[in-house]
């Protein structure tokens, strides 16, 4: 059995797509110092530089003095605690919901959404470039599952209108693709809802906090916050915290308690994860939190026309996740190994994150870089990406 682990392990290597760790020094911010060295951070999903605000270091080192360590239980035995009920209801109000309920991690939410509203005899529609954690819930439904083209809603239709069957039938999809940074076609993917009778789950993981006028995410950017059945957003990312969430109906809030195996079966968030999560809520419908969102799209468009102007495409990416295709997983790996050593912090992608044949180097903008950093970092990686071959 070692030698067979072993050997799988060489063959990782083989192919160029073997993974490690990297250890941060101190806080996740901007900068950041990796193995003694300071970087420009350019690969997290902090993207409004919420990870170390004072806030919600006070509001978590409160929780922590006040409730203890650990909530102790899963939710259904002994471990819902004030916070958890705190922080759903800031959730729904702040998405607009009747409900929500709160999940351990954004994986842990699609996972347990997917296998807890469809089983045998229904069939999952998933968009191709949809996240590993919408896959792994689809196969762990038991449902069918069919992939329709990436973003296109005249083919998945199509697919429906030929292969629903007689079951409840789902529509899935991510609303900024995490490694791509483009958007859902979600007015067109709820006018198929409704011509079908199917329900829209919708993971707005990269969106929520930053995108449109007051954080809402990409529903509230395309004016259909109020059509979609389920809208799973996370803590992990603009928020600087950890956790995740479905903001629905109490209806189905209820149906998700009781059939969603990864919130069941799980001990629940602990307070000073709560308390943070909480306080990143109140700074997004803040003043502060606008401030930030703005500064976040002035930075990502400024990045984004820079990398352009160098001769690199982005793609279709219109959002603060800005892709650089580089084509094999050495080259790409090379091209982040390079920047490393030039202080720019960018991590690469390889299969099977994304398919073969198109690793890429996965910039992510924050609201708390400077504009002369990200002036810096695309000319650094111009000159290392014509160094390599790669613009």
């Amino acid at each position: 059995m070692s030698l067979s682990i072993a050997g799988e392990l060489q063959n990782l290597k083989k192919r160029g797509i073997f993974r490690s760790t990297r250890v941060i020094a101190g806080r996740q911010s901007s900068k950041v110092v990796v193995e003694g060295v300071e970087l420009l951070m350019l690969c997290s999903n902090n993207y409004l530089g919420l990870a170390d605000h004072p806030a919600l270091t006070e509001a978590s080192v409160s929780a922590l003095e006040r409730f203890g360590t650990s909530s102790g239980a899963s939710r259904l035995v002994a471990g819902t605690m004030e916070l958890h009920e705190e922080l759903e209801a800031d959730t729904a109000s702040f998405k607009g919901s009747e409900s929500a309920l709160l999940f351990n991690s954004g994986y842990a939410a699609n996972t347990g959404i997917i296998q807890a509203i469809a089983g045998r005899g229904d069939v999952v529609f998933s968009d191709r470039l949809n996240h590993a954690s919408i896959i792994d819930g689809c196969i762990l439904s038991g449902a069918a599952m069919i992939r329709y083209p990436h973003n296109d809603h005249e083919a998945l239709a199509g697919l429906i209108a030929k292969k629903r069957g007689s079951g409840r039938c789902v529509i899935v999809t991510d609303a900024v693709f995490s490694m791509d940074g483009d958007i859902a076609p979600l007015k067109e993917l709820i006018n198929i809802k409704k011509r079908y009778d199917a329900l829209l789950v919708v993971d707005d993981a990269h969106g929520c906090g930053v995108l449109g006028e007051k954080g809402k995410g990409s529903a509230e950017l395309m004016g259909v916050i109020d059509d979609i059945d389920i809208n799973v957003g996370t803590f992990g990312k603009a928020f600087g915290s950890f956790g995740a969430y479905a903001a629905t109906s109490s209806e189905f809030r209820s149906f998700l308690l009781n059939r969603a195996r990864s919130f069941i079966f799980s001990t629940s968030l602990p307070p000073s994860v709560l308390a943070a999560s909480i306080a990143a809520i109140k700074i997004v419908r803040s003043e502060e939190g606008r401030v930030l969102r703005r500064r976040l799209r002035e930075n990502s468009d400024l990045f984004r026309k820079l990398l352009n102007s160098y001769g690199f495409s982005t793609g279709k990416s219109s959002t603060q996740i800005i892709p650089l295709i580089c084509g094999s997983p050495e080259a790409t790996m090379a091209f982040s190994a390079r920047l490393f050593s030039e202080g720019v912090y960018v991590q690469g992608i390889r299969p099977p994150t994304v398919p073969a044949g198109s690793s890429r180097l996965r910039c992510t903008v924050m609201a708390t870089h400077n504009p002369s950093d990200l002036e810096r970092a695309a000319a650094k990686i111009a000159g290392v990406g014509r160094e390599l071959g790669v613009v």
